[in-house]
């Protein structure tokens, strides 16, 4: 059964414009990418929005991973993603990234972790 993509160009372009954000050596899972956006997404439909971009666009797809660092793309494509990454120095323990040292939501700042990150920039702000 043939997935439905993402209705909206309007949510589309969001997703490409949230993905292109993401630094080398830094990488987001689709629910990150889904938090972000201004419109109403999910991760499925980050990932449907991948599989529809254009080539032109030239995004950095491969920064994009499932859950817990895990590459969701079989094959030949996952074993691309991963050379990728780790030609822009992304540390893997196993099958897995290093999400710990890795993850950076789009816009969401440069420490361990996107989301830890704003987190504490929060809590700062309170006291």
């Amino acid at each position: 059964m043939k997935a439905n993509p993402p209705k909206s160009n309007d949510r589309l372009r969001k997703i490409w414009q949230a993905i292109r954000r993401v630094p080398a050596g830094a990488v987001v899972t689709y629910g990150d990418v889904a938090q972000i956006v201004d419109v109403p997404c999910t991760a499925r439909q980050v990932g449907q929005a991948l599989r529809l971009a254009p080539p032109g666009l030239r995004l950095p797809w491969h920064r994009v991973l499932a859950a817990g660092g895990r590459i969701a793309i079989p094959g030949d494509g996952g074993i691309e993603q991963r050379l990728r990454l780790e030609s822009e120095g992304v540390a893997f323990a196993g099958r897995r990234v290093r999400m710990g040292l890795h993850q950076r939501p789009p816009g969401k700042g440069r420490g361990p972790s996107g989301r830890n990150a704003g987190a504490a920039k929060t809590r700062r702000g309170k006291r």
